[in-house]
């Protein structure tokens, strides 16, 4: 599928981060587009850079407000992408949703971590099985699930355990690779990747917590500072002398640090994973610091999780410290 013009493609969490630059480079191909998000806002704002450039006459583009964790919400979105599209076929699914949190199985609040997990884990498994019968009536088909470095290498920080986003994620690139036979047996004609980004600047550190704290606007709800409490608690730091104030400047700092001190944009990143998709590579690792931690998992496997491997590998990737 090295040419996408004509195709249908369905991309979650299209509102924000990667999935908007996915989508918008894939109107530029004039791809018709199927996105969803939690976010209304965040929608409309992707929907309105795309529009501001001339489509391809007959190219689609519809928005669809979605938790990709809720079986019945996933199955009413194949549904309206039938209805709406005017077909029974869809040529790319861009399993691209997810959300941080989760952090401590130990400490960590049992709904946030559920949370986590079933999005980043269930909305691809759920998205998947939707949209696989529309895909087996296309004459091509590719299915595209993001996974992370953290797929294979399940820490983001020394002191910052991540055990349902890492678990998720580990799942994801199973399933992908599980894929790659079943699909080569049952149905050929469709591929499946899985794309593994390093620190991308994106808003999921923002966004993580809107989603848990059900807020799509932009101030701190009590629900949200609770959840960084117990974050900040789940990386060993005793927060109940912080103020709420700290709390939400602690949060701030970590949502901008994130973005803007990334090492790789999200439209680069965007960029990177269409291009593996155009040249049919299943395995996508997106960013140098991917690379480099792949290269130095599997080179150390026993070390992997060690404190000093930890700071050895952000000092080669260029990270700061307290990512």
């Amino acid at each position: 599928m090295k040419d996408l013009a004509g195709r249908i493609a369905v991309v979650t969490g299209g509102g924000s981060g990667m999935g908007r630059e996915l989508v918008r480079q894939l109107v530029a191909e004039g791809v018709s587009i199927a996105m969803c998000d939690v976010s209304a806002s965040g929608l409309a704002e992707t929907e309105r850079l795309c529009r501001q450039e001339r489509l391809p006459q007959g190219l689609k583009i519809t928005t669809h407000i979605l938790d990709v964790s809720d079986r019945a919400s996933v199955e009413r979105f194949q549904g309206e992408i039938a209805r709406q599209h005017e077909t029974d076929k869809v040529h790319l699914l861009f399993n691209n949703a997810g959300i941080g949190g989760g952090s401590s199985f130990v400490v960590a609040e049992r709904d946030e971590w559920e949370r986590t997990f079933n999005i980043c884990w269930g909305g691809v498994y759920l998205c998947t099985r939707a949209f696989l019968p529309m895909m087996l009536k296309a004459d091509k088909g590719h299915i595209v699930n993001t996974s992370s470095v953290n797929g294979f290498w399940a820490v983001i920080g020394a002191s910052m355990p991540q055990t349902a986003y890492g678990a998720a994620k580990f799942a994801v690139k199973g399933f992908s690779e599980a894929l790659q036979v079943d699909l080569r047996l049952n149905a050929p004609h469709i591929k499946c990747s899985v794309v593994m980004p390093g620190h991308i600047g994106t808003g999921i550190a923002g966004n993580t917590g809107k989603v848990l704290a059900g807020n799509d606007g932009d101030a701190l709800t009590p629900a949200q500072i609770k959840q960084a409490r117990s974050r900040i608690a789940a990386a060993g730091i005793d927060s109940s002398k912080m103020s709420d104030a700290d709390v939400e400047k602690i949060v701030r700092e970590r949502i901008r640090r994130f973005l803007e001190e990334a090492p790789m944009t999200a439209a680069e990143a965007a960029t990177v994973i269409l291009d593996g998709v155009k040249a049919e590579r299943w395995r996508i690792l997106v960013g140098k610091d991917a690379e480099i931690l792949d290269r130095r998992v599997r080179a150390e496997p026993e070390r992997a999780y060690d404190v000093d491997f930890f700071k050895s590998v952000a000092e080669e990737t260029g990270w700061k410290v307290g990512r």
